[in-house]
């Protein structure tokens, strides 16, 4: 068991995004400077939006260079395929993980590198529903992921597509959608006009994944509506499978950033 985790409190999403930007930034031109790969892992949605916005903003001022930079998804909607088994559901799709890289991560990013310095397409990874095991063969041999930015569901905890329920030992495969978690992903992706419409797996990294393959975690938690998240996240003293989220616990390195709203404070409290 370990002491439970204190948040770090900030003013507001830009302000958390803003500050871990700084981060990811330092350690990209850190890891260009001594010739090494930088794994940066990024969850889909709206809570490391700040983040990805103010990492472009800090690549166009400081010029970095992010050619050496990998970027590990956790998770893609999948469907049955025609032959058995899963298969992604279309990468032009509106709830795509696929897409949502391209439109608000790369691509934004690449802009603010300019031409020639940009994250190269091959370099942007996903667990695949066909051989999700791969996936840990993958991070294992790339030395594992530099900092892997973290975000937990509103209402279930959930954590990339892991369930509650899911074991701590549970690793890169393609799982069953709590309807907490679909019902949460109404909200992300507004393109879906019903529960209905939301796909019922996901291929998704794991508990064990994200723990033993990452150096640096900090799950970013922001809005009214994550306050539950953070009295989870700040009362556990272990990983709890009610809540998967609380696998920050178990992390390497591990941060809590929240928002003044999200850790019940006013914003005009002193």
């Amino acid at each position: 068991m370990s002491a439970p985790l204190s948040p770090r409190v900030f003013d507001s999403p830009g302000a958390l995004g803003e500050t871990l930007a700084r981060e990811i930034a330092d350690g990209i031109a850190e890891a260009g400077r001594a010739g090494h790969r930088y794994v940066l892992g990024c969850p889909g949605g709206r809570s490391p939006k700040p983040v990805y916005d103010a990492l472009a903003a800090l690549t166009a001022e400081r010029g970095l260079d992010l050619s050496h930079v990998v970027i590990a998804m956790m998770d893609e909607y999948v469907v049955p395929a025609p032959d058995g088994g899963y298969q992604d559901v279309p990468h032009s799709a509106h709830n795509s993980c696929h897409r949502f890289a391209d439109e608000h991560i790369v691509a934004p990013l690449n802009a603010a590198a300019g031409p020639g310095r940009g994250i190269p397409a091959a370099a942007v990874w996903f667990p695949h529903p066909a051989d999700p095991a791969a996936y840990e063969e993958r991070l294992a041999d790339a030395g594992g992921v530099d900092l892997f930015i973290l975000a937990t569901g509103a209402s279930d905890g959930h954590i990339a597509f892991n369930p509650p329920g899911s074991p701590e030992d549970s690793t890169s495969r393609v799982t069953v959608l709590a309807d907490t978690t679909r019902a949460d992903n109404l909200a992300t992706f507004p393109g879906f006009a019903s529960l209905d419409e939301v796909p019922r797996h996901g291929v998704t990294v794991g508990v064990r994944t994200i723990v033993t393959h990452t150096r640096r975690a900090v799950m970013v938690v922001h809005g009214e509506h994550k306050r539950q998240a953070v009295h989870r996240l700040t009362t556990t003293t272990g990983y709890d499978p009610s809540w998967p989220a609380t696998l920050l616990t178990l992390c390497k390195d591990p941060a809590l950033y929240v928002d003044r709203a999200a850790a019940g404070i006013r914003q005009d409290a002193a």
